[in-house]
């Protein structure tokens, strides 16, 4: 529902720090800054409570994906790189956000892609800067490491389950010669591994409980639920406070220090184009005064697209026979029940690859995620026959999109243009990941499984068909990024300090301020993004 101009607005008081989302980074800014008690915090999430058995069971993210209680529903526009196709695109509807939907796979991705973001003028953003922060927050399942953390409140924890086809696969990899990795998270993840999980014991472990459970309980914390913003308020330059929406009607709540947001890639730039900042066609389209420019606001939208090849197999067991009858639901119910392990303690992908899908990468740049199961799309049923999903991603794509809102009503959802496959780069890396797929599932160890391409289905082999088959294929993996990215440049949204760039009392911290996505799963990159915005917030006041 748009305002009106006659409604009243009614005062919520006054914090000193007022956080919008309260996801993956919303929920570990609040408990940082909480810790000292004589700074006030307001966390605003327009979700509601995550105490949804499919946010807690792991394998209920195949029922969270689309839950209109759990989920936001959106949809991109057709996508011309897909052959005109409209996908889903799930952000999370709760508190913890999107880790309380997502894959639970724990990944930082490789440290050239922070050394990079450092190189493009955001100094403090490097690796070996990053990585104390990374740290911080991890409560590993192995031995203290420089790497790794034991003390911290994320955990990560081994996955509670093998299915022995997975070994064969990563068998196949290491025998196509892709080495064993022990530790996808020390920098350099090129390998085959199963993937560590955030999860306590078979039960998902998410951002709310990590990070909000602890923090609630001081008094400087007030976390409102149901309440959506509707914009920033402004003083001309300065950002004093939020306007937001919840069952009651509307509240203006003043902050004296800053507002942060962490919206996220999709949410972050339609609150900030309802409250007058960015490009002025889309404000203007929008009907919503320009208060600030900010060409890149909504820009640079950058995703993993996962191409979902499908292989079927002989002589080895996947869910879809296991779960085929109520005898084998039954059994896996039970399993679960007694030992919170077995496929309902599954994340989406258990065994992961990174690799380079020609010799010409200077690092791994596909990303593997293989899965004991195949179905036509999530929310489909399993398929009868036995079967494997090997999902390839582009780790680096250079096409980008954008998304905006659409209506200054900001309960309306935005529009989101990902633009796959747009760049002949991309093209060329989803040909040559389908042939990269074809020749893991075409190795000697995997022979006696007798392997038979499903989908995209196997025939020509140039680089025109393949990419045409990816067009069919291909979806997303669930990681936007970048619609606010820091930088120096005029498209620039935040500088290395995640401040607003001409703005005074407003940060951004979440995945959209990456200025490129990250060689992995996105997470973990926007707890530590969280991590790092508290210092900044800190140090600043």
């Amino acid at each position: 529902m748009a305002m009106s101009s006659a409604e009243a607005v009614a005062d919520f008081g006054s914090y000193d720090v007022v956080i919008i989302g309260a996801g993956s980074a919303g929920s570990v800014l609040a408990n940082r800054l909480t810790a000292n008690l004589r700074r006030t915090v307001l966390l605003i999430e327009a979700g509601g409570s995550d105490n949804h058995p499919w946010v807690h069971i792991p394998v209920g993210y195949l029922f969270a994906i689309g839950h209109p209680r759990l989920d936001w529903g959106f949809r991109t526009e057709p996508v011309p790189g897909l052959n005109g196709r409209s996908l889903i695109y799930p952000r999370g509807k709760v508190l913890g956000g999107c880790s309380s939907i997502n894959g639970m796979i724990y990944m930082r991705g490789q440290a050239q892609d922070y050394d990079d973001w450092r190189d493009l003028g955001n100094a403090g953003w490097g690796w070996d800067e990053v990585l104390p922060l990374f740290r911080r927050s991890e409560r590993h399942f192995g031995a203290e490491s420089d790497h790794h953390s034991i003390e911290g409140e994320l955990r990560v924890e081994e996955q509670r389950l093998r299915w022995p086809i997975l070994d064969e696969v990563a068998q196949a990899a290491q025998q196509m010669g892709i080495r064993a990795s022990a530790d996808f998270n020390a920098g350099d993840n090129e390998g085959v591994g199963y993937f560590p999980v955030n999860q306590r014991s078979g039960i998902r472990w998410n951002a709310r409980k990590a990070f909000l459970d602890p923090a609630r309980r001081r008094p400087n914390l007030r976390i409102v639920t149901g309440a959506h913003v509707q914009r920033l308020a402004l003083d001309g330059k300065r950002v004093t406070g939020v306007i937001f929406r919840d069952r009651s009607g509307l509240h203006r709540v003043h902050a004296g220090q800053e507002v942060v947001l962490c919206a996220g890639a999709i949410g972050t730039p339609q609150i900030l184009e309802l409250s007058g900042i960015g490009r002025p066609d889309v404000l203007r389209r929008l009907r919503v005064p320009v208060q600030h420019v900010l060409q890149g606001v909504g820009e640079n939208l950058q995703d993993h697209l996962q191409l979902r090849t499908i292989f079927a197999i002989k002589g080895a067991r996947t869910l879809n026979d296991r779960a085929r009858t109520l005898w084998g639901k039954a059994g896996i119910a039970l399993e679960y029940a007694l030992k919170r392990s077995g496929p309902m303690a599954m994340a989406p992908s258990q065994l992961g690859i990174f690799t380079r899908s020609d010799p010409g990468q200077t690092r791994a740049n596909i990303e593997y995620h293989v899965q004991p199961l195949s179905l036509d799309a999530f929310g489909q049923p399993l398929h009868t026959t036995p079967a494997l999903t090997v999902s390839v991603c582009n780790l680096r794509p250079t096409s980008t999109g954008w998304s905006h809102a659409v209506s200054p009503d900001a309960g309306m959802a935005p529009q989101i243009q990902p633009n796959y496959l747009a760049t002949d780069e991309d093209r060329k890396v989803a040909a040559d990941s389908i042939r990269h797929a074809r020749r893991l599932m075409a190795q000697p160890h995997l022979a006696r499984f007798s392997p038979i391409e499903i989908k995209p289905g196997a025939g020509a082999d140039d680089d025109d068909t393949l990419a045409r088959l990816a067009a069919e294929i291909g979806t997303t993996i669930f990681h936007p990024v970048g619609t606010a990215r820091m930088g120096t440049d005029p498209l620039a949204v935040t500088d290395a300090q995640l401040n607003v760039h001409g703005l005074f009392g407003v940060r951004i911290a979440d995945c959209s301020v990456m200025p490129r996505i990250v060689s992995g799963n996105t997470h973990a990159p926007a707890v530590m993004i969280g991590e790092k915005a508290a210092e900044l917030v800190m140090a600043a006041g």
